[in-house]
């Protein structure tokens, strides 16, 4: 695809992946908490999760296809509403189909969920690149997405038939009021969330139109594996964090949460490091010369990749009475990011949009993780709980360093040569140094 039609592409699926996030209104993720410990309305829990999916789901899909003028209004151009209808389908089936990520780790199924999540991905794939490589258009690519949904929808189905049999007659109104009085709170923090982290995408879109925005989209590129890696490791400490929290063991909490982010550190803090180093040939080799121009964008939002590493988000699902907490704050924080984006949009331009939406999203991670600080008792003593991540940052530096001084001795050559070599020097150096900083952390306690 040019520039124009990827960015159309771009548009169309920031349209699909907005739905899925606002439109659920964190209702799924109240299998988290009901099917926790939970031995009765378990069939009622995620029947309501399903009815609630269908319902929003047909009523963007019903809107979309009665007023295709709404994708114009939005994005300022004409060129995507012919596909309208063709989107709201895929928003149908796919916020339908969802809860296949969710459910399987709720019911403790940790396991089968891994294969589900990585066939998810897998599948996704194949089938859009079979759309890609044998037809290569638009309209392709979003009847994949209808395919593939619908897919997923009927292996949620034969998924809750086979774990809670007879789910789909077993409504129970009083289930369902207590769900949505717990998840509608979240889901407007939800909502409040989808401000910083989707909606600087459609100024851009209003303000620089389909080709520009398909250079920012590439800058704003989300790694698909860190985010698989983050979902994963999310999900089972919703559940186990849930658990923790009804025995009131915020001691195990704090350090449930601490080992995490060592995890998270090991794998995110290597890739942080090296993309500063060799971003600009990753975005090169990946996407063409053609969109060069989204390196340094691309720099700026690698920001919150090493802010990632601390999980908040089993806390607050957790802890009930905080997500009141949560909504203040992202009702506050997603203010002045709308301020800041009417104000200044055209005037800061690509690179200062990305900047505003990554100073926002740490000011919300520092004052979560402060609040939760207080919340779990964490003391400055529990500093050394975290020294294994200071050992793996310096690891990260380190092999940063050697990969730098190999990209200058490659730079003549082909961005590809330059990536490769970039990247074995890389891990020649960090494999060993991180294998040496979390051994001698094990020795030493």
């Amino acid at each position: 695809m040019d520039r124009e039609q990827y960015g159309l592409y771009k548009q169309a699926f920031l349209i699909v992946t907005t739905a899925m996030t606002v439109l659920p209104l964190g209702v799924p993720m109240s299998a988290f908490y009901f099917l926790a410990g939970e031995s009765t309305r378990r069939r009622e829990t995620v029947l309501n999760i399903v009815l609630f999916h269908v319902a929003v789901g047909a009523l963007a899909c019903g809107a979309l296809v009665l007023y295709p003028s709404i994708l114009t209004a939005i994005f300022h151009d004409t060129r995507l509403a012919p596909y309208s209808a063709w989107i709201g389908v895929t928003i149908l089936f796919w916020i339908t189909g969802a809860f296949l990520d969710v459910v399987p780790v709720a019911n403790d199924e940790v396991r089968l969920a891994s294969v589900f999540i990585i066939g998810i991905q897998a599948s996704r794939a194949l089938i859009f690149v079979g759309a890609v490589l044998f037809f290569g258009t638009l309209r392709s690519l979003l009847a994949a997405a209808v395919l593939h949904g619908l897919i997923q929808t009927v292996v949620l189905l034969c998924y809750l038939e086979s774990r809670f049999a007879g789910f789909w007659r077993a409504f129970d109104s009083r289930v369902a009021r207590e769900q949505l009085s717990y998840a509608l709170p979240l889901g407007a923090a939800g909502l409040l969330m989808t401000v910083q982290t989707d909606l600087h995408n459609y100024f851009v879109s209003n303000h620089f139109g389909p080709a520009q925005y398909a250079v920012y989209s590439i800058g704003t590129l989300q790694l698909p594996l860190m985010g698989l890696i983050w979902e994963a490791a999310n999900s089972v400490l919703i559940t186990r964090v849930s658990v923790l929290q009804k025995r009131n063991d915020t001691r195990e909490i704090v350090l449930l949460v601490a080992r995490a982010a060592r995890k998270l550190a090991a794998v995110y803090f290597p890739v942080y490091i090296f993309l500063m180093v060799a971003g600009r040939e990753f975005i090169q080799v990946l996407f063409t010369a053609r969109f060069a121009r989204s390196w340094p964008i691309f720099a700026v939002n690698l920001t919150l990749l090493p802010l990632g590493i601390i999980l908040l988000d089993p806390l607050y699902r957790a802890f009930e009475r905080e997500r009141y907490f949560l909504l203040r704050l992202r009702l506050a924080l997603a203010a002045a990011l709308i301020a800041a984006l009417w104000l200044f949009t055209a005037r800061a331009g690509l690179l200062g949009v990305i900047a505003m939406v990554v100073a926002i999203a740490a000011v919300e991670r520092l004052a979560m993780a402060i609040h939760f600080g207080r919340l779990l008792g964490v003391t400055a003593r529990d500093v050394v709980l975290l020294r294994d991540i200071g050992k793996l940052a310096m690891a990260a530096v380190g092999a940063g360093a050697v990969a730098a001084l190999v990209r200058l001795m490659l730079a003549p050559r082909s961005e590809l040569i330059v990536l490769a070599g970039c990247g074995a020097a890389f891990a020649a150096v960090y494999l060993p140094l991180a294998r040496l900083a979390t051994s001698a952390g094990v020795s030493s306690r």
